[in-house]
């Protein structure tokens, strides 16, 4: 399924929310959410799997059992969110869809191209051996070496912390190269 990435731009009064969907029907509930007029994204990337003695790249979600939907609580039924084929139910918190943090959905519409695949050697051009500064979390401002990036869009970093040398993991959303 082609994705407009034009139509997923937020709208007053919208926010991002996400869907648990039951196991493999992350593209079904997709499928059906549409049908219902609702605007949704499944971040998708390319894998290699080995089936029946060879390989093959196939497109599975970059989060198994989840996609995004952009809902107005206000004007929206999205109560019937959870009454759709392929849907467990939406996050909650207490009685209402519990939004994703501005910026994070974004990032990965960023990344993809018209197929929903996202693409994280797109982010920033990162390079291993290149000098990066960590954006966000307990370790932001601090100045770290990119070992690596893997193919679920995490960064491996070689940081000096109280003296030490210390690997670090994280999302490679959290840090932007750097020429300090």
């Amino acid at each position: 399924m082609n994705v407009d990435l034009d139509r997923l731009a937020l709208q007053p009064g919208e926010r991002w929310f996400v869907v648990h969907t039951l196991p493999h029907r992350e593209a079904g509930a997709q499928a059906q959410l549409h049908n219902q007029g609702f605007r949704t994204f499944l971040p998708r990337i390319r894998k290699t799997r080995r089936h029946a003695r060879r390989f093959e790249k196939v497109l599975v979600p970059l989060f198994p059992r989840y996609l995004f939907i952009i809902l107005n609580l206000q004007r929206d039924r999205w109560r019937s969110v959870n009454g759709t084929y392929g849907v467990a139910r939406l996050v909650m918190e207490a009685e209402r869809p519990l939004p994703v943090p501005f910026g994070v959905v974004e990032s990965f519409i960023a990344l993809a191209d018209a197929q929903g695949v996202v693409h994280f050697d797109r982010a920033q051009r990162l390079r291993p051996g290149q000098r990066v500064k960590v954006l966000q979390g307990s370790l932001a401002d601090q100045i770290g070496w990119l070992e690596k990036l893997d193919e679920r869009g995490r960064v491996y970093l070689l940081m000096e912390l109280m003296g030490q040398q210390v690997h670090v993991k994280m999302p490679s959303s959290h840090v932007s190269p750097t020429r300090l």
